[in-house]
């Protein structure tokens, strides 16, 4: 149990006290009356003696009573009602509040620190007002009157008369048998003759002769003379007088208030009364202590029997009733009690109350108690004192007790009044209120066995409850408490009495006992055994001490404790209790929270928020309620359900309280802030038809960090061609949509007019679908007016024309059950100024029925109307995003510092202009190498004129605009109606397949212009594009060598014209599909011929292969090869050499054809005349029509490829030389077999889709850079390289060897041989025959180089001379030559055969070197070919 302020030793004598009535005649009580007081109620504060009090026991032993106390009450001759008890008793308590300001106890158990009211005020009043309201009864005589004060007053006509009128009343109310209350202790009840005095206006001699009277008719033992008011009412005084009455009198301010009106207020009493006595003033209606009206029946309780306030759960009516005590309370402060007393008055009471106990009470109940000792003794027959007999008893054998069920249900058995088992109650009676326990204990365990004999049980329930309380209270405690006692008097109470009240009597007092004795599981059992379903009051009060008990152990059970509590506040709710329930279920919520046990939890909230509705504290309503929805609930659909109900009509309520006060937080749905995306922009148009808007950045699109840091390296290449290959410092990326990942640290532009989309990421966590209609964004915008002033507005969007931000609004936005689902809403700025986005607003509602409906859910914008709400709310939720944690600095690393997030901060800047770009018939899937052309429309949507339009990709070999020329040229009426993409010509059939010859500059086509070719402005008319205006430009499209899926990132850049140039962009992502066409190798080597007509340029042999890889997936009949073209800056493609008749060279699926063409070198002339930068283009077609390589498309994706090859890492390492002529003789080597000469194939597919034959057309590049060496269309597959073992030693060698490899050197020199092929000889005539043989040495390099021509070479490999036979040189065997830069030098030699047959006379070795340098270079030089010779005989 709790603290109490009292001790149990000093509660129970303060609970059983000596009872006198008071019996006032009309003048009298005017005269207390002018206090507002009642005669009873003046005495109150000064019944308890401020001195010892000595009496003689029935021995003549002398007996101290400490602290005694009286009680003085009016005589009212009708019970009270059970009703108004409990009323009383529902007032107390609910009077009875913790303090505001009160510092409650922290008890540490476990885990645990609970913040705990040490002391129950309430349970104390209430068990105060319950044991002074207990009703007598006839079983026990405790609170039966000893005593009645007769008052009159000074003031009468014929006071002495008007005594013996009351002493006639007093006696007709005892001993007619009319009045069965109250109940008086013995027949001979003592009567004190009272004579009030008004010093103020009465004649004080007038008073004393009556006294004096008095004094000689009833003696002085039995009569006082009282003088009161001092001073007169209505005068001032300065001096302020304590009021002792009001601590009394609060706790009768509810049941008096009807008493407390102005006039006399008739008592209702029993028919045979004579109302003319008892039509007494209003403030006499009171039962004893406390003054318990008697008029009752006019209390709301009672017009209702049925109506029993345990069982009431209505709550508002207990708030009206508790409203009704605070004005009641406010009433009274205004009314001073005692206003004509003062201190020496106060002086007066006590003396009067002193000299009445002294002189009057106490030797009226020692004579009493005398007489009835000699009455015990005398009938009993037994020795002369009580004491001896007792002793007597007890040192006998002892009959054992019957239990309590083997006894009979005796309980109606009543004694006769003069029975000497009541005598000896009455005995024991008067001695425990005057504190003679061991003679009370005595005389109660006679009585008890008495009263078992005869079975009474309710009589023997009495004794041993009081024979326990005696035992108990014994000084120097001579036997332990009998608690066995009391457990048999509470059973008899409640089980075979049925007297709850009694039971509760027992209870209140042994639980104090055993308390103080430290037994609180006992006391708590005990406390817990009297709950029922008959009081909700009494078992909330019990309850909530059984709790404290709990906690109080020794080891505190904490959750014993808490689960109490829930019952206790339970109970207090069913009693209309609902303050007292509240506090119970906040304490026992402390156990509960936070310790997983999320039912429980969510029922305490729940009862908390009810309970703190039902009390007006709608902040802690809604606060409860909050918990249950916030928390991960366990709970079922029903059940949250009817949380989220309750909720919002708790919340709409609160709402109409203060409908202008800001909107309320609400907690559903939950919002992942930190998921919020921002967007500022229009949104992409959808497809129409062939027209297809370009992608740019959308909300649908995931966040890809390696996708974002292309784009932001493609906006830095473009800022840095522009800025003249230097990025701004200040420059910072352009970020559409910003998320959780990118940068948030600097206020995000926006644009006037361009709308602003936020994405709100909801989640339902609830199994109940929620409907919120009219979901907008609640922002703060700063304008920022011309003039430079600013102003502040702050509002919740409205559905009219806001001026400043339009709002979109979305009707209604469906979340299912456990849902998450995002919400984009959208402003749309009309102003510059600072755009602060605060949150969301919307009316939080369920569907009626709460059933989850699938596939509903209204799309942004969409006013469907298709659910009806159940109840909803308007409110909002702010979104706060928490910004990157902050690692830099040493202080940040070492605290927990955040950076700012300003995604939801936009500064609204002025009209900017806005490029749309649409793509006109773009395909989807292309062949590898097919050229493809579609169009481009770009489209200034916006108020601003545009300029500076570029396009950057990292792919930009796969698209162009064209060369700067193309957009004016048109196309060749032949490749328009062919619907080609490339530029031809019509070509005579008949004419030779010698090449067509054309020059181009890269320059003309965007690539060595000093900027990167990923950067291509596109070629508006003007280049600028006016608001309004749109320009349509073809855009050729080249499918990328390798097979597969490609994703081609555009990026568009523009600029405003205004003095800022603040620049825009937009983004494309081109997805192409890309199946295999063509694989295309080349090689090339050097021709032997030496024709006139070429000079010393040279000739070479080029070889292609072209291979149709397709498999006919793309539906794909066969592949045409057209034409073959070269381009390079010093070699052109001459003719076609092994041109069959056939001219079109046809490839079906996986066939393979060869080609060789004749390479010579471009004359010196054109060369000279061409800039380093120029291309000489020559065209060998293979059909009707010459397509212009020099042209776009068709040279764009040539030098497109070029460039992106160079840009390919060199796949021969670097050659480091420390002799610097080492180093220019390598480099001259290398040159001489160099060659730069790309090979651009085109051709054609005839493809079969929908019945239909389509033509494609396409393109192959190979580059050839060195002699003998193949080149590919496509890149190679390199297989991965085999496991090779561990070396475990140092390489030898680690230079990098400065000399050129053999294949480099030996091709320094080119041979060729001049002979006839066939030699007439006759061998008949001589037999040696010569033939003149011209060996031809030329210098394929740009520098000097010695030659030595050796012919002593001899054939010595067998297969060799049986084919060619031997012959022999004439002459010099070996020539030492030095021949120029690409010098021509020839030898006259001579063969000498000796029979006829086929000879190879390419037998010479030919050694060079580099003039100046080492021997070690001189390298044999590759053989040329057969040169086979017939000699025949004639």
């Amino acid at each position: 149990m709790a603290q109490c302020v009292q001790s149990v030793q000093e509660l129970i004598p303060d609970s059983f006290v000596p009872c006198v009535a008071a019996l006032c005649s009309d003048e009298a009580e005017r005269l207390t009356r002018l206090n507002h007081l009642s005669f009873a109620e003046l005495l109150r504060p000064f019944c308890r003696l401020t001195s010892e009090v000595h009496m003689r026991d029935p021995n003549n032993q002398l007996h101290i009573i400490k602290n005694l106390k009286i009680a003085v009450s009016n005589i009212v001759t009708q019970a009270p009602q059970p009703g108004a008890i409990r009323k009383l008793l529902n007032d107390v308590v609910s009077g009875s509040q913790p303090a505001e300001g009160l510092v409650a106890n922290v008890i540490t158990a476990g885990d645990y620190d609970l913040n705990i009211s040490a002391t129950t005020p309430w349970f104390e009043s209430y068990r105060e007002t319950f044991l002074q309201s207990m009703p007598a009864s006839d079983h026990e005589f405790l609170n039966h009157y000893l005593a009645c004060m007769l008052v009159a007053s000074s003031c009468e006509a014929e006071p002495v008369e008007q005594f013996s009128k009351l002493s006639q009343e007093q006696h007709r109310i005892q001993h007619n048998s009319d009045y069965s209350y109250p109940k008086w202790f013995i027949p001979n009840t003592l009567k004190y003759y009272v004579l009030l005095h008004d010093l103020s206006a009465g004649d004080e001699q007038r008073a004393e002769s009556i006294y004096e009277e008095m004094k000689q008719k009833y003696g002085t033992q039995g009569c006082y003379l009282l003088k009161i008011n001092s001073r007169a009412s209505n005068r001032a005084s300065d001096e302020q007088i304590p009021d002792p009455w009001s601590q009394y009198l609060q706790k009768n301010s509810i049941q008096n208030q009807e008493s407390y009106e102005d006039g006399p207020c008739t008592v209702t009493s029993n028919k045979n009364s004579d109302n003319s006595l008892l039509s007494l003033d209003g403030l006499d209606n009171e039962v004893k202590v406390d003054g318990l009206p008697n008029n009752f029946r006019a209390h709301p309780l009672q017009l209702d029997p049925s109506s029993d306030l345990s069982n009431s759960t209505d709550g508002p009516d207990h708030v009206k009733s508790a409203s009704s005590l605070y004005e009641t309370k406010k009433a009274n402060t205004g009314i001073i009690h005692g206003a004509c007393l003062t201190l020496t008055d106060h002086d007066r009471i006590r003396q009067f109350i002193q000299e009445f106990t002294f002189r009057g009470l106490l030797p009226h109940i020692e004579k009493t108690i005398r007489q009835l000792n000699d009455q015990l003794i005398s009938r009993k027959g037994l020795s002369r004192s009580l004491f001896s007999a007792t002793k007597k008893w007890f040192s006998g054998s002892k009959v054992p007790e019957k239990s309590i069920n083997e006894l009979k249900n005796t309980s109606g058995l009543l004694y006769p009044p003069e029975a000497p088992e009541l005598q000896t109650r009455k005995m024991a009676d008067l001695c425990f209120l005057v504190q003679h326990y061991d003679l009370a204990y005595s005389c109660y365990h006679t009585a008890k066995k008495d009263f078992l004999n005869d079975q009474a049980m309710l009589y023997a329930a009495g004794a041993l409850e009081m024979a326990a309380v005696s035992a108990f209270l014994q000084p120097g405690a001579p036997r332990p408490y009998p608690a066995h006692y009391m457990d048999t008097a509470v059973q008899t109470y409640r089980d075979i009495c049925k007297n709850m009240i009694l039971a509760e009597r027992c209870v209140l007092l042994s639980a104090e006992i055993l308390k103080s004795q430290s037994k609180y599981s006992e006391a708590a059992a005990l406390l817990i055994r009297l709950t029922s379903e008959d009081s909700d009051l009494r078992s909330a009060l019990l309850l909530e001490q059984a709790a404290h008990c709990f906690i109080n152990m020794k080891s505190p059970m904490v959750r014993k404790y808490a689960f109490h509590m829930i019952l206790a506040g339970h109970r207090f709710s069913k009693a209309g209790q609902k303050k007292h329930a509240l506090r119970c279920y906040c304490q026992a919520m402390q156990v509960y929270k936070g310790k997983g046990w999320s039912l429980a939890e969510d029922h305490i909230n729940f009862t908390i928020g009810r309970q703190s509705y039902t009390l007006r504290q709608l902040d802690n309503a809604v606060s409860a309620f909050r918990h249950i929805l916030i928390n991960e609930s366990k709970q079922s659909a029903a059940q949250q359900g009817a949380f989220l109900r309750e909720y919002l009509y708790v919340y709409k309520n609160v709402s109409q309280l203060s409908p202008e006060g800001p909107l309320p937080q609400l907690p559903l749905p939950h919002i992942d802030s930190s998921a919020t995306r921002v967007f500022f922009g229009h949104d992409r148009r959808p497809a129409d038809g062939e027209k297809q808007a370009a992608t740019h950045v959308s909300l649908d699109q995931e966040y890809d960090s390696e996708s974002s840091q292309q784009w932001r390296e493609l906006e830095e290449q473009v800022v840095a061609v522009v800025n003249r290959g230097v990025i701004p410092p200040n420059f910072h990326p352009t970020q559409y949509c910003l998320n959780s990942y990118s940068d948030n640290s600097r206020f995000p532009l926006a644009v006037v007019e361009e709308p602003v989309t936020v994405e709100v990421a909801f989640r339902n966590p609830l199994k109940v679908p929620l409907l919120l209609t009219d979901l907008s964004l609640l922002w703060k915008f700063q304008p920022q007016d011309f003039s430079g002033k600013e102003n502040e507005e702050v509002k919740e969007p409205v559905t009219g024309e806001p001026e400043m931000i339009g709002t979109e609004v979305i009707s209604e936005f469906l979340i299912n059950s456990e849902e998450s689902k995002v919400a984009r809403l959208k402003l749309f700025p009309h102003h510059i100024g600072e755009l602060h986005i605060l949150g969301v607003v919307y009316n939080l509602g369920t569907i009626q029925g709460s059933m989850a409906v699938d596939g509903i859910g209204a799309l942004p914008g969409c006013h469907t109307g298709k659910h009806s709400l159940s109840m909803s709310v308007r409110g909002r939720q702010d979104l706060e995003i928490q910004g990157p944690r902050l690692n830099n600095t040493k202080e940040e690393k070492t605290s927990i510092k955040y950076g700012p997030d300003r995604r939801l901060d936009p500064i609204i800047t002025e009209e900017m202009p806005l490029l749309e770009v649409f793509f006109i018939h773009f395909p989807t899937g292309l062949l590898c190498g097919e050229i493809r052309k579609a169009y481009v429309e770009f489209v200034n949507v916006s108020k601003c004129p545009l300029t500076e339009l570029k396009v950057v990709s990292k792919r930009p070999e796969f698209f162009t605009f064209g060369g700067n020329t193309a957009v004016l040229t048109p196309l060749s009426p032949s490749a328009s109606e062919n619907c080609s993409a490339y530029k031809t010509v019509v070509t005579d059939s008949t004419s030779v397949c010698a090449a067509l010859l054309s020059s181009a500059s890269s320059v003309d086509f965007g690539i060595g212009t000093g900027s990167p070719p990923e950067v291509a402005p596109v070629p508006l008319p003007d280049t600028i594009l006016m608001p309004g205006a749109s320009v349509q430009l073809p855009m050729w499209l080249r499918g990328p060598d390798e097979e597969g899926v490609h994703e081609i990132n555009f990026l568009f850049y523009y600029e405003s014209l205004k003095k800022q140039p603040k620049i825009r962009i937009l983004r494309h992502t081109a997805v192409v599909c890309t199946s295999r066409s063509l694989n295309v190798r080349a090689s090339v080597c050097r021709s032997n011929s030496f024709e006139d007509e070429e000079g010393r340029g040279g000739s070479m042999l080029v070889f292609v292969d072209v291979e149709n890889t397709n498999t006919s997936e793309a539906g794909v009949k066969e592949f045409h090869i057209v034409q073959v073209s070269s381009s390079s800056k010093h070699w052109k493609l001459q003719k076609s050499v092994n041109l069959s008749e056939n001219k079109d060279a046809k490839l079906a699926s996986r066939e393979k054809g060869k080609f060789c063409f004749k390479a010579t070198r471009c004359k010196e002339k054109e060369v000279a005349a061409q800039s380093s930068e120029k291309h000489t283009f020559a065209d060998v077609t293979l059909g009707n029509e010459q397509i212009v390589s020099s042209a776009s498309p068709c040279a764009d994706f040539f030098y497109r490829s070029l460039s992106s090859e160079c840009k390919k890492p060199p796949a021969q390492p670097c050659v480091h030389t420390e002799k610097q002529s080492v180093g220019e003789a390598v480099r001259w080597i290398q040159k001489c077999n160099e060659v730069d000469l790309s090979i651009v194939i085109l051709w054609k597919a005839y493809v079969v889709e929908d019945s239909k034959q389509l033509i494609l057309e396409g393109q192959h590049h190979v580059t050839l850079r060195t002699i003998g060496k193949e080149a590919f269309s496509c890149p190679q597959k390199q297989e991965p390289p085999e496991m090779e073992l561990l070396k475990f030693f140092k390489s030898e060698n680690t230079t990098v060897s400065s000399r050129p490899s053999v294949e480099q050197l030996s091709n320094l020199i080119k041979t060729n041989f001049h002979y006839p092929e066939s030699f007439n000889h006759p061998f008949h005539q001589k037999s040696l025959c010569l033939v003149p043989v011209t060996l031809l040495l030329s210098n394929c390099s740009k520098a000097s180089v010695d030659v030595i021509v050796d012919l002593r070479h001899k054939t010595t490999s067998p297969e060799a001379l049986e084919i060619h036979g031997s012959f022999t040189w004439l002459g010099q065997t070996q020539y030492k030559l030095q021949l120029k830069s690409q010098e021509i030098h020839s030898l006259q030699l001579k063969a000498c055969f000796v029979h006829t047959g086929v000879y190879n006379l390419g037998t010479p070795r030919v050694f060079a070197k580099l003039s100046d340098q080492f021997s070690v270079f001189e390298t044999s030089q590759q053989n040329s070919m057969p040169a086979l010779i017939i000699i025949n005989d004639v």
